[in-house]
Order: C-alpha cells, then sequence, then structure tokens
C-alpha cells in the first residue's frame, strides 16, 4: 500500500478554548509571513502616517472608527494577495496568463481598499478646511 491508500486515523478536531488558542496561533504565524513583504510594511506605516493625521485635523470618533476599519481591510487583502501569489507560485511556477490575472486581481483588491482609505482621508481634510473658510453663500 502506498501512502495515498493508506487508512489514516481521523483528524482530531481542536474545540472551545483549544481550538481559540490554535487558531490565535495560526494568525500569528499569518501577521509574522505577512510583515516579511514589504508592501505590508509599507502599509503598516501609511497606516501610521494617517493615524497621525488624523489627530492632527482633530478627525471625529466616527471617523477613527472608518478609518480603522478600511485600515485592517488593506491589512487582510494585502495578506490574501500574498496567499494568492504564493500558491499561484507553488501550483503553477511557469508564467501563465491564468496566473498572472490571479495576482492581478489581488493586487486589484488591495488597490480598491487603499483608494477608499485616500478617499476617507480627503474626506477629512476637505471636511477641516471647508469649516475653516468663511461661508459666501
Amino acid at each position: 500500500m502506498d501512502q495515498y491508500t493508506r487508512s489514516r486515523p481521523p483528524v482530531r478536531k481542536l474545540t472551545g478554548f483549544r481550538h481559540f488558542l490554535a487558531a490565535a496561533g495560526y494568525s500569528l504565524g499569518g501577521a509574522k509571513r505577512a510583515w516579511q513583504e514589504s508592501a505590508f510594511r509599507q502599509e503598516v506605516g501609511a497606516g501610521a502616517c494617517l493615524a497621525v493625521a488624523y489627530g492632527a485635523l482633530g478627525a471625529s470618533v466616527g471617523i477613527w472608527v472608518a478609518a480603522t476599519i478600511l485600515f485592517l481591510m488593506v491589512l487582510a487583502l494585502e495578506a490574501l494577495n500574498t496567499a494568492v501569489e504564493e500558491l499561484v507560485d507553488r501550483v503553477s511556477p511557469e508564467l501563465s496568463a491564468t496566473g498572472r490575472h490571479a495576482k492581478d486581481l489581488g493586487s486589484f483588491a488591495v488597490f480598491c481598499a487603499i483608494c477608499a482609505n485616500g478617499l476617507l482621508f480627503l474626506y477629512v481634510v476637505a471636511d477641516r478646511f471647508f469649516l475653516l473658510v468663511p461661508s459666501f453663500f
């Protein structure tokens, strides 16, 4: 019998607090892997700069919540994009249109989230300076 036809014992699923700890460990491993990507580190740096800017602009609590959600979305999409890239490189190391499309789509998802962050920041800046300008209407 080869390794594929041999009977294997059933996988025992973790439950309760053990499952929580295992999932936290997997998440920590993912964060460590994501940190190896320069794009991820750049996005964390950009998020820190945005946080300073929002503080300087006196952003409301609602803006801080929205900015935090959008920032986490960028990080999540960057992690998924990295996962797609690794899978494509593993499954199809040769250049292929399908692999390129998969990578491009992942990159586009990250780009859209970055644009959403930019739009929120532009809104905050416009709102802040619009309120400082006297109204002529």
